[in-house]
């Protein structure tokens, strides 16, 4: 199965973003093999519908799992019409959050973690 990480850098340790629209990267494991791909995020620098057009990258690749640290609303209401799980709170390396979902310890979101917005930072 393919999960999406959101993360700062392009590789498995690189650690978690905690944004969905506007995260640097977005990693995406197998988790049969923990083989990863990374892929810039370039709606991140979009001035809005950064959620919308990463949810939409993130279901072009096949992703069938998203782990962020939050998503809003838009990207919400994308990543769940697509079919895609969303688990919010995840921490650490790309590879710990994946490891952490396989056991269980990062549970499925029923709606969005953070308002509309909130990833764009100090007023920008």
């Amino acid at each position: 199965m393919k999960i999406c990480v959101t993360s700062q850098g392009d590789s498995i340790d690189s650690p978690v973003d905690p944004r969905f629209g506007r995260c640097a990267f977005f990693v995406i494991v197998d988790t049969d093999t923990m083989k990863e791909e990374a892929f810039r995020n370039d709606a991140a620098a979009e001035g809005g519908g950064a959620g919308i057009q990463a949810g939409q990258f993130v279901a072009e690749k096949g992703a069938r799992v998203v782990l962020t640290g939050n998503v809003g609303p838009n990207a919400f209401r994308t990543l769940s019409a697509a079919g895609i799980e969303i688990c919010p709170a995840a921490t650490g390396t790309v590879k710990q959050a994946v490891l952490k979902y396989k056991f269980g310890e990062l549970k499925p979101a029923t709606g969005p973690s953070v308002d509309s917005h909130a990833g764009m930072g100090g007023g920008a």
